[in-house]
């Protein structure tokens, strides 16, 4: 079978993100480890949301466009949060709020139509459209105040980076490990298929990557929310130095 561009796009940018995405959330926060993971995450969930909300477009998928949508805005979000100096915010932050708000209005207004579909037959298809509207909107509200306040700094940014991330890898993950039917991409090139078979499927394996994640990420943000591990010192630990090579300020 002969890929398309777009289709490698996503599948490379997929895989490096969810490779990528482990490694930084299994390192120590602030590690160098953790920061260049960090940094190969960015830059192929990036990738692999935009492509795939590309190919969801051509496929007539909304409910992958959104989520596609989302989870870039994610990414970019989280991605700024550690580049900003604490109580810092700049001019991208405002374009990905509305980024994020209109993902989430469009979201629920897809939820809205499948919900009352003449025949009813696309209720079941409003939840993950109410999924993602509720969540957009949810973190658009959080740009807004964060925004009014002029910024985040200590925990609480460390909290909005953690979160932004590891919801987008769970996105990814999910995607890769359980959702070959709602993926057009993993579908059109029959990859899942031929990785995990009806009998590896039958054993539950795949699921366990996507608990890991949540495991983890329930864990790390009890850590940075409810000790001192990162209320200060930590907190100056996860944000990359100006100086890094790769990283851009706008």
């Amino acid at each position: 079978m002969i890929y398309s561009p777009v289709l490698l796009v996503h599948i490379f940018g997929g895989v490096g993100g969810v490779l990528s995405g482990f490694t930084a959330l299994i390192a120590r926060k602030g590690s160098l480890l953790h920061r260049k993971s960090g940094d190969v995450f960015v830059v192929s969930m990036l990738l692999m949301a935009a492509a795939g909300a590309y190919v969801a477009l051509i496929h007539s998928q909304p409910s992958n466009v959104m989520g596609g949508v989302f989870t870039f805005y994610l990414v970019a979000t989280a991605w700024l949060t550690v580049q900003r100096k604490p109580n810092e915010t700049g001019r991208l932050e405002f374009g990905l709020l509305f980024l994020g708000l209109a993902a989430g209005a469009s979201s629920l207004f897809l939820a809205w139509q499948a919900a009352h579909s003449p025949t009813g037959l696309k209720t079941g298809e409003a939840i993950p459209y109410m999924v993602f509207g509720a969540a957009g909107l949810l973190a658009g509200a959080g740009d807004i105040c964060m925004m009014i306040r002029g910024g985040v700094a200590g925990a609480k940014r460390l909290v909005r980076h953690l979160w932004r991330m590891n919801v987008a890898l769970f996105i990814a993950a999910g995607s890769f490990f359980l959702g070959e039917a709602t993926d057009p991409v993993l579908r059109s090139s029959g990859l899942r298929a031929r990785l995990f078979t009806a009998a590896v499927r039958h054993t539950h394996l795949p699921d366990v990557p996507v608990l890991i994640i949540v495991v983890l990420t329930i864990f790390w943000l009890c850590r940075v929310m409810f000790t001192n591990a990162y209320k200060t010192s930590g907190a100056k630990r996860s944000s990359p130095p100006s100086h890094q090579p790769g990283m851009i300020r706008t």
